[in-house]
């Protein structure tokens, strides 16, 4: 999240810069306290971008990115590949601790409330993923995995084109929840909507309906007429406000006894899911989950933040998926990270910025209950300088998603130049 450390950090400049800066390029034009309308830039170009309430979606989209590069091979544990005891003495995670393994995968213990998912089906997983070539720059890798069209001169992220395939006029809009700058994945012309907290979705004013309405229109005769990104903001931001003033009062506690882990991340699905139930249209949902640069202090089964991060997502998903109830049927939640990290630990009880790492897949038709992919091996012949090796280009496994929950969609459009490979991480239609 923006106001999270990346803790882990020390003695790594860019990812102190990286926790403090992230690496969103945009600039706010703030319209109101509460409601802020985003407008990207490129060169001169403005483009604003704002929520278009609309009805329906037949299928949701949810992409949790794991800022900081998380370490796949803690979470889906290769425990079978001698090469991981041989190259982590001390953080290994024992064998007789893992959830829901086999002869060579297991998922960390700390995963334990997501196991049914795993034993159901509906949670499952891609290892030795990554970008095409390996990447170790925070800032650089997190903006290409989210462009995914590298090489192109464009400045637009690969959600963007995919919300941008509305021949038919379907309501696919997307939100960042969590945070109230759009990730680049969702920057582009299409319009989008960043919010830190639903409640935010509603501007300053009297409360009383006459002075409400006086309000209104003084904000109507001020921006009507205005031309330029300010003008087209404002408009936007209004727009905003009227099409979802319901969910900015919702108070509604979740669904299902389901009860969400305390911090952002928590929070920013139990909003989404508040969200999903008021079906006002949205079909592709962002949510930054950081913390995961762990140069220092991953830890072991004892200690360690690797413990209280897993913790805490696997709570919080778990939670949200109890929250939703009978929407959980059209609803798909992937990971992506910008890399992984280095097979050897470091001396500090850590780990340093890697390539090789595992995508995970929840809900709507996945392939669960399984690790997918070509496993590579962690022998130090099968290392790439030191790292795993990445057997799958991650597009691969987003155009499984994609084409397995909107098989409308033109791929070639959303991943240009690429020809995905399968996979067999999504259920076949």
């Amino acid at each position: 999240m923006a106001d999270q450390v990346l803790q882990g950090g020390q003695g790594c400049p860019e990812c102190q810069a990286a926790s403090g800066l992230e690496r969103r390029r945009f600039l706010g034009l703030a319209v109101a306290a509460g409601v802020t309308t985003w407008a990207g830039v490129t060169g001169t170009v403005f483009r604003e971008v704002a929520l278009a309430a609309g009805g329906s979606a037949d299928n949701v989209l949810i992409v949790v990115s794991l800022r900081g590069g998380a370490d796949g091979l803690s979470l889906i544990v290769p425990h079978g590949d001698p090469g991981y005891l041989q190259a982590r003495p001390r953080i290994a995670i024992p064998a007789n601790r893992l959830v829901a393994s086999n002869a060579m995968f297991g998922l960390h213990p700390k995963m334990a409330p997501l196991a049914p998912m795993w034993n159901q089906g509906t949670f499952g997983a891609v290892h030795a993923v990554g970008l095409p070539h390996p990447n170790r720059s925070h800032f650089s890798a997190m903006e290409e995995i989210e462009d995914a069209d590298p090489g192109s001169s464009e400045r637009r992220g690969w959600l963007n084109r995919m919300i941008g395939l509305d021949h038919d006029r379907r309501p696919q809009q997307a939100v960042q929840m969590g945070a109230s700058l759009v990730p680049t994945s969702l920057y582009g012309p299409q319009p989008v909507l960043a919010t830190t907290r639903l409640k935010d979705l509603q501007m300053p004013g009297p409360s009383d309906p006459e002075g409400h309405r006086r309000t209104v229109r003084a904000r109507h005769q001020l921006w009507d007429d205005k031309h330029g990104a300010l003008g087209r903001g404002a408009r936007s931001a209004m727009k905003v406000v009227d099409s979802l003033a319901r969910l900015a009062g919702s108070t509604a506690p979740p669904h299902n006894g389901a009860k969400y882990p305390d911090g952002d991340f928590g929070r920013s699905l139990a909003q989404t899911a508040t969200m999903l139930r008021a079906d006002v249209g949205a079909e592709v949902v962002t949510i930054d989950y950081g913390n995961w640069d762990m140069h220092v202090g991953l830890g072991t089964m004892e200690w360690g933040a690797m413990l209280n991060t897993v913790d805490e997502f696997a709570h919080g998903m778990a939670a949200f998926f109890k929250d939703l109830g009978g929407l959980a049927s059209k609803v798909t939640v992937v990971t992506l990270s910008e890399f992984g990290r280095r097979v050897e630990e470091n001396g500090d009880y850590g780990l340093d910025h890697g390539y090789g790492n595992v995508m995970l897949m929840f809900g709507a038709g996945v392939a669960g209950g399984k690790v997918h992919g070509s496993w590579p091996g962690l022998s130090a012949g099968k290392l790439i300088d030191g790292d795993l090796a990445v057997t799958h280009d991650y597009r691969s496994v987003l155009s499984e998603v994609l084409k397995a929950r909107f098989p409308a969609l033109n791929l070639s459009r959303v991943f240009p130049n690429f020809k995905p490979e399968h996979i067999g991480s999504m259920k076949s239609s």
